[in-house]
């Protein structure tokens, strides 16, 4: 067994290990970048070492900076997690070198199923059937291109290596494929060094499913049943359960034992899991790819079977046989796991971040978490923040105590996909257990939306917040004091009135803020006048308005404040309305600026001040959390200012470019 194991990831899966960790006696090591020197896992492990700096392929994507830092703390054991170098076979080769144990599968198994190409030609000899694509050596636009038109649309242009739906492309018409092989290639390159494409037929409305198996290094091979994840989206799995609902017992069967064919074929010796499709009518589910590591959905096998899958990991990658066998493996109960991700569900999941100000856990509910209160959600890496697992005797059961769980969960901060996942857990479609990979599209045809009753008011007691932070000397030249109607009160500090700009969600709202004598104050929107109070301490703010009180949590930096307010969220960028010029504003209002969709790094800048653009030319390329976005421009005109550079973090709802039309250019 192994004494000490350096955890070569972050998040929730490293906390998830060292908690097996721990009882197994395993002293833990956590391998933190710069961005994550306040991180939970670094708290939680027995000791820690910096490995480099924020950006993943620098730090976590180098297996020479991993053990590196193996030797300097003398671990003799490396867990890869899921995700970075879980599927590369780079680590588990240096591990071998130096006498480390990797847990994880051998890595001439890694490099044999890693590759989703090379994987599917083996499931083909192996006797188990694949979706029909494009799979050569030949990875040149022209002849990618050209197999795109044998296949025929609609396509799917997906990365050869990893997972996670990066890489990943939907494609219904030909004016659009060049883009999307671009685009996933970048994707590709980025989150795996690997730009190889393949390209499928696209099954418009599967079930996507998959069979945990395990195998060691004595040749015994077995599966842990199937799991059901195909509530998904941008290909991205959000709800996993198991075992899956409705399905035939003739497909279940067929599926475990494709799943342990594919496994002996290569003689698998560690955890792994293998995912299939099951096209809407089929009784043949189709290989889709191996993960050659631990899955994220992890917890609804062990909530089933009762067995702990990361001591199954350590003991294999030690050199003991399988826990169990076939025959004492069993399924009982139902399991249910929701992804908590730092997404605004409402703008098609786009990725948030900033620091959680406050966080509880509901305690009927098992919680994987890798943050707390004071963690910072940065756009380095993906957005997962937690994990949300209910299990109960029966399948209705589990829902039920998910969407109960889900409710009693609090996390301050950045927006979480909370809200969408209550609604999804109780929809029809769900809850009957007939959820296909299109199922939010189904359930949502005109996209998710939260309510947001107390929205004006949050906007409102965040112009406040801002106005607050203000020194009591404000009398200092800048855009604030050089406003006409901007006047102070004296010795009481206050504003006496102003005008502000309050930018939100690519919208532009002209806000006046107006003291009252009984220390009331109003703000004047477009759809009236809002009066109330607002009283702060630390992050703790508390809101009174129309003789109602309202308490919630906030975080205020340079012209932005984030307010979570009686359970809502309020993201909002403020300037003094000299701040931006009337061009500005107006373009922030109408077609000709280019806002940032998400926070994010900017990748691309593809045009430059007093160039002629067309509408619909991509200007500027944004990545965030591993995804790449193409910003258009609404308009054709000449581009009037560029306010973004390569490299650069922004904002959600930045001007990053200004046209101006043709005409009045």
């Amino acid at each position: 067994m192994i004494d000490s194991l350096l955890i070569a990831n972050r998040g929730e899966i490293a906390v998830r290990i060292m908690r097996t960790c721990r009882r197994l006696g395993i002293r833990t090591i956590a391998a933190y970048s710069d961005a994550d020197r306040d991180a939970l896992h670094v708290a939680v492990a027995d000791e820690a070492i910096r490995i480099g700096p924020a950006a993943a392929r620098d730090s976590y994507l180098r297996p020479d900076a991993i053990m590196q830092a193996a030797a300097r703390t003398g671990a003799d054991g490396i867990h890869p997690g899921y995700g970075f170098l879980s599927e590369k076979p780079d680590l588990a080769r240096l591990c071998v070198a130096e006498k480390r144990v990797f847990v994880g599968p051998s890595a001439d198994r890694i490099v044999a199923m890693g590759p989703k190409i090379g994987s599917k030609l083996i499931a083909a000899r192996a006797g188990v059937p694949s979706v029909p694509g494009y799979l050569g050596e030949d990875q040149s636009t022209k002849r990618l291109a050209d197999e795109a038109e044998r296949i025929g649309y609609p396509l799917m242009v997906k990365a050869s290596a990893g997972g996670g739906g990066k890489g990943m492309r939907r494609v219904f018409q030909r004016a659009d494929l060049i883009a999307a092989i671009d685009l996933a290639r970048q994707e590709a390159e980025a989150a795996f060094g690997d730009p190889s494409l393949l390209i499928e037929k696209l099954v418009m409305r599967p079930r996507h499913l998959e069979v945990q198996i395990a195998g060691d290094k004595h040749g015994n091979v077995v599966h842990l049943f199937e799991r059901d994840c195909s509530v998904q989206r941008n290909n991205q799995k959000v709800l996993e359960e198991a075992p899956a609902p409705n399905l035939d017992p003739a497909i279940r069967a067929k599926l475990l034992e494709r799943g342990v064919a594919l496994a002996r074929a290569i003689d698998y010796d560690n955890l792994g899991t293998v995912e299939f499709i099951l096209e809407e009518g089929s009784s043949d589910p189709w290989f889709l790819e191996m993960n050659t590591r631990l899955q994220v959905e992890h917890p609804v096998t062990e909530a089933i079977t009762g067995f702990d899958l990361v001591e199954w990991q350590i003991r294999i990658a030690s050199g003991e046989r399988l826990p169990a066998l076939q025959g004492d493996i069993h399924e009982t109960g139902h399991a249910i796991e929701a992804r908590v991700t730092a997404e605004r569900a409402d703008q098609d999941f786009r990725p948030d971040a900033g620091r959680i100000v406050g966080y509880s856990e509901p305690r009927q509910l098992r919680i994987d978490s890798g943050v707390a209160a004071g963690s910072e959600v940065t756009l380095f890496y993906d957005s997962l923040l937690a994990k949300a697992i209910a299990s109960g005797e029966t399948r209705e059961i589990a829902c039920a105590k998910l969407a109960a769980g889900l409710r009693e969960y609090s996390v301050l901060g950045p927006a979480t996909t909370i809200p969408f996942l209550i609604d999804a857990v109780e929809h029809p479609i769900f809850a009957a257990g007939k959820a296909t990979t299109g199922f939010i599209a189904d359930a949502f045809p005109d996209g998710w939306n939260v309510a947001r009753p107390q929205a004006r008011l949050a906007r409102a007691a965040a112009a406040l917040l801002m106005l607050d932070a203000l020194p009591l000397n404000a009398q200092a030249p800048s855009a604030w004091t050089r406003l006409s109607g901007f006047r102070l009160l004296g010795p009481a500090g206050g504003l006496s009135e102003t005008r502000l700009l309050a930018i939100e969600e690519g919208k532009t709202v002209a806000l006046t803020v107006k003291a009252r004598p009984d220390g009331e104050r109003c703000v004047v929107d477009d759809e009236g006048e809002i009066a109330l109070k607002v009283r702060s301490s630390g992050n703790s703010v508390e809101v009174e308005a129309d003789e109602r009180v309202l308490r919630g949590v906030f975080e205020r930096t340079d012209k932005r404040v984030r307010l979570t307010l009686a359970g809502e969220t309020c993201d909002v960028g403020l300037e003094a309305e000299v701040a931006l010029s009337a061009g500005s504003a107006a373009g922030a209002g109408g077609s000709g600026a280019v806002l940032a969709t998400m926070p994010g790094v900017v990748a691309e800048v593809r045009i430059s001040a007093g160039d002629l653009v067309d509408a619909g030319q991509i200007v500027v390329v944004l990545e965030s959390m591993k995804l790449f976005s193409s910003l258009k421009a609404e308009i054709a005109g000449v581009v009037a200012d560029v306010s973004c550079q390569p490299g650069e973090t922004v904002m959600a709802g930045k001007r990053l470019v200004l046209i101006e039309p043709k005409g009045e250019a």
